[in-house]
């Protein structure tokens, strides 16, 4: 069923006006996406080797998705939000998925404190949670639950859908993600693999390849 709130698509554009990210109407390219492809896949080598998460790392093994969020940039003044472009990879019995393209954003108001940067990972412990991965309305604490980790998690950890961590590069204190809205990228997805293509044939299906993910997708298994 379909709520009243805005279209994520709306949320996002005006997200990336307050932002500058170029979540607008800008051209997909099959360069840019294979340069996001090449930042998740170092984000991920990070967050592998950094000893503050090895909470990631012991729970990454049990997860059925991940998100990977190479910039979550925070920024604005009054009115507010945080901003990113992602990809999301899913383990089936045939093995870890191409990746699907998203962006992802929230808008806040009140005083904003700008110029912040955190690389974001999402670990879908939940069937329900990848289900809500593929639809084109996806928010964060209403569509799935999620938990922070590892601070604060605790006993969330064994029933949230999504579990979220971060690394800062900067003041990015206190992140969260309750009703943060993920929404595909469909033209970085066609671009990627020369044919339209939805994230549920991408990451449920393997119904598309690029030789080019194949470095990320060796690092989610230990390579």
């Amino acid at each position: 069923m379909r709520s009243d709130r805005p279209a994520p698509v709306m949320w996002l554009l005006l997200l990336g006006l307050m932002l500058g990210l170029g979540m607008g109407p800008a051209k997909a390219s099959k360069g840019d996406a294979q340069a996001l492809v090449d930042r998740a896949e170092q984000t991920l080598q990070g967050f592998r080797a950094d000893p503050d998460m090895a909470w990631f790392r012991k729970h990454l093994p049990q997860a059925r998705g991940l998100m990977i969020v190479p910039q979550l940039v925070k920024a604005g003044f009054i009115f507010g939000g945080s901003g990113g472009s992602g990809v999301l990879l899913g383990r089936t019995d045939g093995g870890w998925s191409m990746p699907a393209f998203y962006d992802m954003g929230s808008v806040s108001f009140g005083l904003q404190i700008g110029g912040e940067v955190a690389e974001v990972m999402l670990l879908i412990m939940t069937q329900r949670g990848m289900d809500a991965m593929y639809s084109t309305e996806f928010k964060l604490g209403a569509d799935a639950s999620v938990a922070v980790g590892p601070t604060g998690v605790g006993a969330q950890a064994a029933t949230a859908d999504v579990l979220a961590f971060s690394r800062s590069k900067g003041a990015f204190a206190g992140l969260t993600l309750e009703g943060a809205i993920l929404a595909p990228k469909d033209d970085w997805n066609s671009a990627y693999y020369g044919r339209g293509v939805r994230p549920i044939e991408i990451v449920r299906e393997h119904a598309v390849s690029n030789p080019g993910a194949n470095g990320l997708i060796g690092a989610l298994k230990g390579r």
